[in-house]
């Protein structure tokens, strides 16, 4: 047998398969991600973290008034603020689909400030211009009013594009087949489109209320009294307090006693969405 029949008869080397190639990839990025975490519980000084913020004496201060009075006041201020941007922010949708020119212009210039003004802005306005700009007027509902309409305001030009993108997404033939059974545009919006569009929304709106819970903490900087302060300024009033950062980290697990649970339904709600359009 010549040489060349050998190595035609010699099996050549296979390298790694694509899969094998990802299971090499998935175990060195794993072996880094314990490697990073192994490195930071052995650097961290647990005993300063511990007398910084486990403190459970201090912790113990917080409550009751903690869930009694910081949560529940976030909680009203979110709840408030996602009402008011769900109706301007519904309204501000079909000016954004109108055939009328004005009212797109309106509601495009408004979309295009409020989402780009941080929220920090829109509060400081609500609570220092407003007062200046029109002497003796206050806004309904004292504190919780303002903080109503300030987070409302900004959500609203975020639910006012996700309002639009809900009602393009249901199918025209829906407005078509109302109309042919002799609904005004108007009717046919509000009994067959809007309820189809919110089913389609849900999720993301689930998620914005998630957001404004978050932003409720800039309650703060419009001065607020000790039975009107929210989670974040409870915390951080203890924290000055006793100076330590315990009161600061309840506050913070009292956020994902809320968010966490809200993201889960997030999720499901995205996962029940796909699987009816699948």
């Amino acid at each position: 047998m010549t040489d060349a029949t050998k190595a035609e008869v010699q099996p050549r080397r296979k390298g790694l398969t694509r899969r094998q190639k990802r299971s090499v990839s998935r175990g060195a990025q794993y072996v880094l991600f314990v490697g990073a975490l192994v490195a930071l519980a052995v650097g961290a000084d647990w005993g300063r973290l511990q007398n910084q913020f486990a403190q459970w004496d201090i912790a113990e201060q917080m409550f009751p008034d903690v869930i009694t009075l910081a949560l529940k006041n976030t909680v009203l201020y979110t709840v408030s603020g996602f009402l008011v941007g769900l109706v301007l922010g519904m309204v501000l949708a079909l000016m954004r689909l109108s055939s009328v020119g004005p009212y797109r212009w309106i509601a495009g210039v408004y979309i295009e400030i409020f989402r780009g003004l941080p929220a920090l802005l829109i509060f400081i306005f609500i609570g220092v211009a407003v007062p200046l700009a029109f002497p003796g007027t206050e806004i309904p509902g004292g504190t919780y009013g303002k903080v109503a309409l300030a987070l409302g305001l900004v959500a609203a030009a975020y639910m006012a594009e996700t309002f639009r993108a809900g009602i393009q997404a249901v199918p025209k033939g829906q407005m078509e087949a109302a109309r042919s059974l002799g609904f005004s545009p108007a009717r046919a919006m509000v009994s067959i489109i809007l309820p189809q569009a919110f089913r389609i929304i849900l999720p993301p709106l689930t998620n914005e209320l998630v957001l404004l819970f978050k932003d409720s903490s800039l309650v703060l900087f419009l001065g607020v009294t000790l039975t009107e302060r929210e989670l974040s300024k409870f915390g951080r009033d203890l924290a000055s307090q006793t100076a330590n950062s315990t009161p600061i980290l309840v506050a913070g697990l009292c956020y994902l006693l809320v968010t966490i649970p809200l993201g889960f339904v997030v999720r499901r709600m995205e996962g029940k969405a796909q699987e009816a359009v699948k």
